[in-house]
């Protein structure tokens, strides 16, 4: 059993930024998909952009975070830091806002998940 806490930070301004998201929520499909592991996907800093597109049954990624959306969770300050807020709540998305407006890493820690970062 694993506990994994996937954490989006690439904004959407370049193709790697894309790869750095496609590998993110495949990393987490297959957390979600393993009988027994845990996961935490969280969309923080820049990150928090991919939820408009996400969203979107257009968007060539919608698939794929469908396939882990009921584990995903965005980062409340940063939401509004980077305008996307009213996107975010439309989305029915869990916020969080456990630290200073921001998820908490260490609790992550301290609950024993490995951290992941995109």
């Amino acid at each position: 059993m694993a506990k994994a806490a996937i954490v989006i930070l690439a904004g959407n301004e370049s193709h790697a930024d894309y790869g750095r998201l496609a590998n993110g929520l495949e990393a987490a499909k297959e957390f979600a998909e393993t009988e027994g592991d845990e996961l935490e996907l969280i969309f923080d800093g820049a990150g928090t952009q991919w939820i408009p597109e996400l969203e979107d049954e257009e968007s060539d990624y919608h698939e794929l975070y469908q396939a882990v959306r009921d584990d995903a969770a965005v980062c409340d300050y940063c939401s509004g830091a980077f305008g996307v807020e009213d996107a975010v709540a439309d989305s029915g998305l869990v916020t969080l806002d456990e630290y200073d407006g921001h998820p908490s890493v260490r609790s992550l820690v301290d609950d024993d998940y490995e951290i992941i970062t995109f």
